[in-house]
């Protein structure tokens, strides 16, 4: 697969906690060249990053992020902020502890609401698939194909681990026909890229492709 086709369907990433607008601006610069799919980055950049861009480049931003514990309240108003500044696209983090209490009616609600908040932008919804179970992952891609959300997304690059090609291929499996695919953490080379892709994955999430 052409190294070009790859990167339109990249989110080139930037969430570090140190990052500045000098290498946020370079993100969108090289996102920009490139024709990656958007620039994911912190919300607070977001409306220097849509001024910046001038409609070139989608911008994405994280909510929730990376713990995904606040309140319901808290995500929709970051997100209906970051909507506000700019986004086009919307990457949130799941409760993970209602997961694991079986709670997945609150997860489904929770997901719409954000969702709603969204007011037409694209979501994705990240489960954070390191810190869950076998089963814990099959019932999520079940609530997320349930859900109002445009993408199920493995992981933040924030836990114990990334995307694996297994989990891919588990959402592939488990996931509804029009609910599409984002791998993130760990995405480290083309090859990479290119085994993720053909395990079923529709987007991309990485730091390291798009120079």
């Amino acid at each position: 697969m052409e190294q070009s086709k790859i990167i339109n369907i990249v989110d080139h990433t930037l969430l570090k906690q140190t990052s500045t607008w000098e290498q946020i601006k370079l993100l969108c610069d090289q996102g920009m060249d490139k024709n990656a799919a958007s620039v994911c980055i912190p919300p607070y950049f977001v409306k220097a990053a849509k001024e910046y861009t001038e409609g070139k480049l989608p911008i994405c931003t994280v909510i929730g992020f990376p713990n995904g514990n606040m309140t319901t309240a808290v995500k929709v108003f970051e997100t209906e902020d970051a909507v506000k500044n700019g986004a086009d696209e919307i990457d949130m983090v799941i409760n993970i502890g209602l997961v694991k209490e079986g709670k997945y009616d609150e997860v489904l609600k929770e997901i719409n609401e954000i969702k709603a908040a969204c007011h037409g932008k694209l979501l994705k919804v990240i489960i954070e698939t390191c810190l869950l179970t076998e089963e814990e992952k099959i019932k999520m891609c079940e609530v997320v194909t349930k859900s109002d959300a445009e993408y199920i997304k493995t992981s933040t690059g924030f836990s114990t681990g990334g995307a694996t090609i297994e989990d891919i291929k588990l959402m592939k499996k488990y996931c509804g026909a029009d609910l599409k695919i984002k791998a993130a953490g760990g995405i480290k080379s083309f090859e990479d890229a290119e085994e993720f892709i053909k395990a079923g994955a529709d987007r991309l999430g990485t730091s390291r492709l798009v120079k």
